[in-house]
């Protein structure tokens, strides 16, 4: 058993938190194997100012637990704000110092965050009165992870995400899992390793340096991985997830996301190629799907293949 605080988690491997990915229908294909999972990134200020988009953004059930709520920003108002909402929903409130997108920094939030660990220190203080953890990345030089880190854990905060790339570096550069070692040995709370974690074996290696194994890009239209992370944990081997079961999982996720209402026909395309992804002849399934309109003409298409 894994815990966050006070937080008791079934088992230490995470979904990571993805924009136009984990919403509250994708979540759901992946409950049954992960211990825990968050909210899509979103701005305070967006949560503070309650529109109709971001409110699908955070729908939530009770299906849905353990759950985190993720945010980002860099105004000590809103978080104070923040910290007055009731958000009874939530598990924890994660917040987000480690989206490197150039939207994101030039608001000064996300990564542009590891450019102030005092901030950041703040952000957490004010947020005293929930289950607060955060997710960094090694900071703009290697070395300032420690600082990052060590403040994040002073300030308070339950548990530690740790991306294995610097701040600007993208997908393309390996993760530098030595770093997350190192913290792990620097700090006394948990610390979920993250980045270029694709496999049962990889979680199984983070595992052997940390407390928890965080996954993303192998995730995206592929929600049985986590089913295969466990039988690997349990078994020492995976078995292939087959197309079949990939476009069944697809399938799933077009009923989830219709009863819930949570994502569009532009989003649903978006995600619905990363499961069409080795089908024979996947290029030009992926050009007669990015013309769909309707829900219903990408129903009647997947029913085809």
């Amino acid at each position: 058993m894994f815990k966050i605080g006070n937080l008791r988690i079934r088992n230490p491997v995470f979904l990571a938190p993805m924009i136009d990915v984990t919403d509250l229908a994708y979540r759901q294909l992946c409950r049954k194997y992960v211990g825990m999972a968050y909210t899509e990134m979103i701005y305070i200020s967006a949560i503070l100012h309650e529109n109709p988009k971001t409110k699908k953004l955070m729908m939530t059930n009770s299906n849905d637990k353990p759950i985190g709520l993720q945010v980002t920003g860099n105004n000590a108002e809103e978080f104070k704000e923040l910290a007055k909402m009731n958000l009874k929903d939530y598990d924890l409130i994660d917040i987000n110092c480690g989206c490197p997108s150039l939207r994101i920094t030039g608001n000064e939030a996300g990564s542009y965050l590891l450019k102030n660990p005092g901030k950041i220190k703040e952000m957490i203080e004010i947020l005293d009165n929930k289950i607060v953890t955060a997710k960094i990345r090694l900071g703009f030089k290697k070395n300032n992870v420690m600082k990052i880190a060590k403040e994040i854990e002073k300030a308070g905060t339950s548990a530690l995400t740790v991306h294995a790339r610097l701040a600007n570096q993208g997908s393309s550069v390996k993760a530098d899992w030595k770093w997350i070692k190192k913290v792990k040995r620097e700090v006394g709370i948990p610390v979920i390793g993250n980045g270029d974690i694709k496999s049962g074996e990889d979680v199984d290696k983070m595992l052997d340096i940390c407390d928890g194994a965080m996954v993303a890009r192998a995730a995206i239209g592929n929600p049985l991985i986590f089913r295969e992370i466990q039988r690997y944990l349990k078994t020492g081997k995976e078995n292939k997830i087959t197309k079949e079961e990939k476009l069944n999982e697809f399938k799933k996720y077009l009923e989830l996301a219709k009863d819930y209402d949570v994502a569009d026909i532009n989003w649903i395309k978006r995600l619905g190629v990363e499961f069409l992804k080795g089908f024979k002849g996947a290029a030009k399934l992926r050009e007669g799907f990015m013309l769909l309109k309707t829900y219903r003409e990408i129903k009647d298409f997947v029913g085809k293949i």
